[in-house]
């Protein structure tokens, strides 16, 4: 690695920091823009020497080199008055001295080693969709979903594609459901959609509800899955949480992901004192980022629910999808000053959760799913939940069925094998699929995904004895 001092590389366009210890003091890239890290920071501890390395107790180790893009925008509204006046002329001097044409869209990075993305991105690429016009392809794709009125007036013009697409879980037939969409102001004032699927014509067995997964809604993929469980006689609730879906909030941010259980909590509780319930089963059904919030909520709620349904939870991301030690000590001290950018790296999670090929292209159809880069607290947000659900999985005690692939590499099945071992529950069950990915109910071939569709509405019948109030 290149020698180099900690610098921040703010173009007219847009803001590039890239972060490096350095050996002449505790002050770093952003210092140099009036941003003092907070103290205690792991990141101070981090000393580089000339040669790229730092010194730890006698020891050279590399120092850990990583790039961040932001705009200049974001940057401004975060800091002070008087580090934004710093922020407008602090531009770095080496890339001063040699300008670049405008139409490039990657720059060297200092000292000409790797390269960075040019902080002005290019014309957002219209997506094509089989069997789309062109018109609405265009609108869908320049479309800003960073708030819920554009995600709302999107989903209502492609929704109909959406149901369309030649995928297992859309062209199953169910008659019999009865299915409702609504907008509910909640405790803390934000507008929360939420939708229901219920039996038409015979008596709801329980109540099943559902918490969807990061990359997810409960207005796509889990459709299919719904009117499934409803056919069988379940009644189905499902909400996009705030910021998610159709829900009013800032697209893909969760500033506290306790916040976020509160308001499931919340929501599913209301449905539940609905005269009309009293005396059925309710499950939590939760999938992948959904299995956290689902058992989060139980552990909220530890004696109000008959039982849950995991698939694939997230009680600890695959080592692939976590970044290293000295990245997340950066990220942690950077989020308190950018919380809501999109700074952190990430692979593409459809490739790594999706088996099936023809499945993986049509997550683009859940076109108001976010997709981007996480921004920084919510990538936190998630990485301390899954810690803190990996301590306490002795306290898990309802019932419970854990379905997972074994060649997931998004969340890792040993956890969910973990939790199968020490939940305190007697009753329990642990469905391992080999060779299927994290999709489970979404991604794998048709046989596989009502495999487990059918395994898990055995176990809910099974589970499902009418409650007679005493």
């Amino acid at each position: 690695m290149a020698s180099m001092f900690p610098r921040l590389l703010l173009h007219r366009s847009g803001l590039v920091v890239a972060l490096l210890g350095q050996s002449n003091g505790p002050t770093t890239a952003l210092d140099r823009v009036g941003v003092k890290l907070p103290s205690p920071c792991p990141l101070r501890g981090l000393a580089c020497s000339p040669g790229g390395r730092k010194k730890r107790e006698g020891k050279r180790i590399a120092a850990p080199l990583i790039s961040f893009q932001a705009s200049a925008s974001g940057l401004r509204q975060s800091l002070s008055s008087a580090s934004r006046a710093r922020v407008g002329i602090c531009f770095d001097q080496h890339q001063k001295k040699k300008k670049q044409p405008p139409a490039k869209e990657e720059e060297e990075g200092v000292g000409g080693r790797g390269r960075v993305a040019n902080a002005v991105p290019p014309m957002a690429a219209v997506t094509r969709w089989e069997g789309v016009d062109e018109r609405l392809a265009k609108m869908v794709s320049k479309a800003n979903l960073d708030q819920a009125p554009e995600r709302r007036r999107v989903r209502e013009a492609f929704k109909d594609v959406q149901l369309g697409i030649d995928h297992c879980l859309f062209k199953a037939q169910y008659s019999g459901v009865i299915m409702k969409e609504s907008y509910e102001v909640n405790s803390r004032g934000l507008e929360i959609f939420s939708k229901s699927w219920l039996p038409e014509g015979s008596k709801t067995k329980a109540l099943i509800c559902f918490c969807h997964g990061y990359g997810d809604t409960c207005t796509f993929f889990f459709e299919g899955i719904a009117k499934k469980l409803a056919s069988s006689g379940y009644g189905v609730f499902a909400l996009d949480y705030p910021g998610f879906g159709l829900s009013e909030g800032l697209h893909g941010y969760i500033p506290s992901f306790d916040t976020l259980v509160n308001d499931v909590a919340e929501h599913f509780s209301k449905i539940k004192e609905n005269s009309e319930y009293q005396g059925l089963p309710s499950f939590l059904f939760g999938q992948s980022m959904g299995g956290a919030v689902a058992l989060k909520v139980h552990l909220k709620q530890p004696h109000v629910w008959d039982g849950a349904i995991l698939v694939a939870p997230m009680c600890k991301m695959a080592e692939d999808v976590v970044p290293p030690w000295p990245v997340q000590q950066i990220l942690i001290c950077i989020a308190k000053i950018l919380p809501k950018e999109k700074l952190v790296p990430q692979k593409d999670l459809a490739e790594m959760a999706f088996k099936d090929i023809k499945k993986r292209q049509q997550c683009s159809y859940n076109v108001i799913a976010y997709k981007d880069k996480p921004r920084l607290r919510t990538a936190l947000e998630l990485l301390r939940t899954t810690q803190e659900i990996e301590r306490r999985l002795e306290e898990v005690s309802l019932p419970l069925i854990i379905l997972h692939g074994e060649a997931d590499i998004v969340t890792d099945p040993s956890v969910s094998k973990a939790l199968y071992e020490k939940a305190s529950s007697s009753d329990k069950k642990l469905c391992l699929y080999k060779d299927a990915y994290h999709s489970l109910l979404e991604g794998e071939s048709d046989e596989m995904i009502f495999k487990v569709l059918n395994d898990i509405i055995s176990w809910l019948d099974e589970h499902s004895v009418r409650r007679v109030p005493s």
